[in-house]
């Protein structure tokens, strides 16, 4: 940024005494406005000599390309005689005795029980809340149920999934809606 000058801001400017009669400016005042005006002058045929000197170095110099570089890079690759030797086939013992190890595994088949569950994720004063939390369950492809109910607090409605034939079904619930920020769900035996 210029830096401007503040203090002479506020100064008139000054007059200059008018030259007399037969008097003549003095001598440096006329030197420095020739020079002035011819120094910009003196400037660009300089820079235009600069620029004719160096175009003139290039045209001097492209005919002193050697040509080995380009040679160089287009030389074919000359194969050499020695030739790989062929690989051995190789006999892996894996595949014949893999079959030989296998493993058998007893397992117990789950008992059913005679038990049912439900999975309660919350309750609420109003209804309008429950049908947002059941909407919510909705989009995560399980279908909620909201029961009224009435306590010695007042009424409630709650929202709950089920009935599950097993426990592992209400957890595996329980789990997608942990994905979504409902970690509220309770699991319960059903007894409604």
């Amino acid at each position: 940024m210029a830096q401007r000058d503040y203090v002479s801001r506020g100064r008139s400017p000054q007059k200059k005494k008018p030259a007399g009669k037969g008097k003549k400016p003095a001598g440096n005042a006329q030197v420095n406005a020739s020079v002035a005006g011819k120094l910009p002058i003196v400037r660009l045929i300089g820079v235009f000599a600069l620029v004719i000197a160096f175009g003139a170095f290039l045209w001097s110099i492209k005919d002193n390309v050697e040509d080995d570089v380009d040679a160089q890079t287009s030389r074919p690759v000359v194969p050499t005689e020695e030739s790989l030797p062929e690989l051995p086939e190789e006999e892996w013992e894996y595949i014949k005795t893999l079959p030989g190890y296998e493993v058998e595994v007893e397992v117990k088949e789950q008992e059913k029980s005679d038990k049912r569950y439900l999975m309660q994720c919350a309750s609420f004063r109003t209804r309008a809340q429950a049908e947002e939390m059941k909407a919510k369950i909705a989009f995560q492809g399980l279908e909620a149920l909201i029961r009224h109910s009435t306590g010695s607090n007042g009424d409630w409605f709650r929202v709950i999934l089920g009935p599950y034939e097993s426990k592992r079904d209400a957890e595996k619930a329980k789990h997608s809606l942990r994905k979504v920020n409902i970690a509220t769900c309770q699991i319960w035996y059903w007894n409604l």
